[in-house]
């Protein structure tokens, strides 16, 4: 099957999902990605799909730079056991990013609750939360609308249950 902005996709008998072939990613530093969609064939409107890749393909690292403030929260609930480890202190979001290590398949799924947008979710490795990790959520591929250590949602709204949350891209636990 073709899908417009990833050329022909293979089905993977076992999730359902497709995947690209390996093509680069300007937002997560060049790096080649498989594009893997969920629930694609069953959706009614695939060219809300098209739209968020379109726009994901586009997006520039100076995407992720607005979500800076958001990294730097992220950093400092974790970064009591950072320091623990014998780390130096990590004093700018420009650090933090040089820390992140972007996953190779960037999900493109729509939302099962609230806005039922189509988000590309990544899942990252990060030095300072290295259980956890990274998850970054791009709404309709266009911004960062979520970020902090992997849970799979990809709202905080959905992830709390609080609509009070829609635009928030971290909630700290502090």
């Amino acid at each position: 099957m073709e899908v417009p902005g990833l050329g022909v996709v293979e089905k993977d008998e076992s999730t359902d999902w497709y995947f690209s072939e390996p093509i680069v990613i300007s937002v997560l530093d060049d790096q080649e990605c498989e594009v893997v969609l969920e629930c694609y064939d069953e959706d009614e409107c695939k060219e809300d799909f098209h739209v968020a890749i379109a726009n994901f393909l586009a997006a520039t690292p100076a995407v992720l730079r607005e979500a800076d403030e958001a990294l730097f929260t992220y950093y400092k609930d974790y970064e009591q056991y950072w320091l623990e480890e014998g780390n130096a202190p990590i004093t700018t979001a420009e650090e933090l990013w040089q820390r992140v290590r972007f996953g190779a398949e960037p999900m493109v799924s729509r939302g099962a609750h609230g806005d039922e947008a189509v988000y590309v979710s990544v899942e990252c490795g990060c030095d300072w939360e290295v259980e956890h990790g990274l998850q970054i959520v791009f709404k309709n591929g266009l911004k960062v609308n979520k970020l902090g250590p992997f849970d799979g949602h990809l709202t905080n709204v959905n992830a709390y249950d609080d609509e009070s949350l829609g635009d928030v891209i971290y909630r700290s636990y502090r």
